[in-house]
């Protein structure tokens, strides 16, 4: 009689222990911080530069100069979804049709294949998207992708950036768009490491004579709704490791 009634007790404990953590559990592994379109935030400065998270895409981005990388073309590759992301929240396919199918023709047709670190300038016509100018970077072969690419891609930006004489622009990696499930945080602080150490090249050029350029002021990393947070996480990171 003892023994069942401790049975009973244990079974009662138990049970109200799953009550109260169940719940619990099951936030934790439903809930997605989320962003919405606009927000904005500066993580933080490094030489002046202040580094901008933003929840906007490409299309939409008012700046002097839009950076967007692409991949080698495979068939409909920005559109099928998944593992593209849906039209809606896909920046890439916005800014495709803002300019009236301009990217996939481009990729389609060879005349930017999108090789790995490959660069095109666009002007876009008044009224089509935001930004002033429009620089697309290959990435190569999807099926090759390595997150550290983009610290390269990065450099790149910022070398082309300082080239146009600018003094702000946004950069979006599309990965996301393109159905790549890359690590969000490491990319974005790749993204800071990249334009950080190009920057810096050029200033010590400059200080011997032999570079001249606008300063720039400030560098947005574009992201989508559900990646604005972890994206902060990891431009912190980099701008922590510049500062320190």
């Amino acid at each position: 009689m003892i023994i069942r009634t401790i049975k009973k007790a244990a079974y009662i404990c138990l049970y109200v222990s799953m009550l109260i953590t169940a719940p619990q559990l099951s936030f934790a592994q439903t809930t997605t911080q989320t962003a919405a379109v606009n927000t904005s935030k500066i993580w933080g400065k490094v030489d002046g530069i202040a580094i901008e998270g933003m929840v906007q895409g490409p299309s939409t981005e008012n700046t002097q100069l839009q950076i967007a990388c692409v991949f080698e073309y495979t068939e409909g590759d920005i559109f099928n979804s998944p593992p593209a992301l849906p039209e809606a929240v896909n920046g890439m396919v916005h800014l495709d049709k803002s300019l009236n199918g301009l990217i996939t023709d481009l990729r389609k047709s060879g005349k930017f294949a999108g090789h790995s670190l490959e660069t095109l300038l666009i002007t876009p016509p008044s009224g089509s998207i935001a930004a002033k100018k429009l620089l697309l970077i290959g990435l190569g072969d999807r099926n090759k992708f390595t997150p550290g690419l983009m610290q390269q891609v990065a450099t790149v930006g910022m070398e082309e950036a300082l080239r146009l004489g600018v003094t702000e622009y946004a950069f979006a990696s599309d990965l996301k768009d393109a159905g790549i499930d890359s690590p969000t945080a490491e990319v974005a602080g790749y993204g800071v490491t990249g334009a950080i150490n190009a920057y810096r090249t050029q200033v010590y050029l400059k200080d011997k004579k032999m570079s001249n350029f606008k300063p720039i002021r400030k560098i947005t990393l574009l992201a989508g709704p559900a990646f604005f947070i972890t994206a902060g996480e990891g431009i912190t990171k980099a701008i922590a490791a510049f500062n320190n």
